[in-house]
């Protein structure tokens, strides 16, 4: 059982594990421009990922490396993957019940139309419900607004 950390060096172990996965032959360089990280922690990420017995390198030519997932690798890249998904769950779940606690406030004052400020996933976990609970979204700005920021859900 691999036991993990729950820290950002998890998911961005799962990031370097499911590029290598996919390209074995992925330089470093091009794993950080893909991640957006310096290529000192893709370095050092894939040195302790090495070191553990998750990937093995090979030398293909003079300076061009290849690396390979490890059975241990394959078990940790399924853990990560399964510890992301719930993750993103839990983040959903609480997304909704926030939205749902905001659209009560909203019907129980007998308010069915509203309008929708935000941007990204949540705001399109709020428009979703808003059709679940039968609330439509409108660009009246005599509306009340429902304001989605960052993780903050709130009615103005």
């Amino acid at each position: 059982m691999i036991k993990l950390n729950n820290n950002r060096n998890d998911f961005c172990d799962l990031a370097l594990l499911e590029r290598v996965n996919a390209d074995p032959d992925i330089s470093q360089s091009d794993l950080a421009q893909d991640l957006s990280i310096a290529i000192g922690t893709v370095n050092r990420r894939l040195q302790q990922l090495v070191k553990n017995d998750f990937i093995q390198v090979e030398r293909t030519h003079r300076r061009k490396l290849r690396y390979t997932l490890t059975p241990k690798g394959r078990t940790l890249y399924r853990t990560l993957t399964q510890a992301y998904i719930k993750q993103s769950f839990d983040v959903y779940r609480q997304v909704r019940q926030q939205v749902k606690d905001v659209l009560k406030a909203v019907t129980d004052a007998g308010i069915t139309t509203v309008r929708l400020n935000g941007e990204g996933d949540v705001r399109d976990v709020c428009r979703l419900t808003c059709l679940e609970y039968h609330v439509k979204i409108t660009n009246d700005p005599d509306a009340p607004e429902i304001v989605v920021d960052g993780l903050d859900i709130r009615i103005e």
